[in-house]
């Protein structure tokens, strides 16, 4: 038997309960929720590889569960939206939201396990996480700790400011685009969001400005880099 285990929330119980019988047979341990509220305790009390959601359910529907997760789930585990509806709108919110993939009712169950089997090759195949401790010039970041540390101070960073700052670091001298903050930290990329950020990298500005060596640059129609001079 396989130590994979699934979330799967789904509000239709016999949909639920064939599909759950079919992921166990293929050797899938599986906990099926009945409504996202009851989805959302499971999350949080034990520990899955990677989760399934019904769009439409009473209650607490898939978006708004998956939303949630997100901002609970330090380890980002891997989420496959199920829906009845092939609305192009839903499809885009559904990987705004950071889904790894979308099914439409009905759909074949193979297909299913192909591609739960690609999404978690694909995590098991990621590179080992980037280190955690940086050093910016006169600055020490330390972005588990969420702290920046100079002579003259720490600095205790938000969580948007941490991990803004470390996208940033991992592309010193490199162009970050805004798109890819926005839809990592925001995970939406709209007007809103944009000029939240631009308040993120004015503070980040303000942090670095007692080192002349740093600086944070607005490349045109395409994000920001972080500049160490010599």
């Amino acid at each position: 038997m396989s130590n994979t285990r699934i979330l799967l929330v789904e509000d239709d119980p016999n949909f639920g309960s064939v599909l759950s019988d079919y992921l166990r047979l293929n050797d899938y341990e599986v906990v099926h929720a009945e409504d996202g509220n009851v989805g959302f305790a499971k999350f949080k009390s034990e520990a899955f590889d990677l989760c399934i959601f019904d769009v439409m359910m009473p209650r607490k529907d898939g978006f708004s569960l998956a939303r949630e997760i997100q901002e609970h789930n330090s380890a980002h585990v891997p989420f496959i939206f199920l829906t009845a509806k092939n609305m192009k709108e839903d499809m885009v919110k559904g990987f705004k939201l950071g889904a790894d993939d979308y099914l439409t009712k009905p759909f074949d169950s193979e297909v299913l396990l192909l591609k739960i089997q690609a999404i978690l090759n694909r995590r098991n195949t990621r590179p080992e996480p980037l280190k955690t401790e940086y050093v910016l010039s006169s600055f020490q970041f330390h972005s588990k700790l969420r702290e920046l540390k100079s002579d003259k101070g720490t600095i205790k960073l938000s969580p948007k400011e941490n991990r803004l700052l470390e996208m940033l670091v991992q592309r010193k001298n490199e162009v970050l685009s805004r798109s890819e903050a926005l839809k990592t930290i925001w995970h939406d990329d709209n007007y809103f969001t944009s000029r939240s950020m631009d308040v993120y990298i004015a503070k980040l500005r303000k942090y670095l400005k007692e080192d002349p060596k740093l600086e944070i640059i607005n490349v045109h129609g395409e994000g920001f880099r972080l500049v160490e001079s010599s």
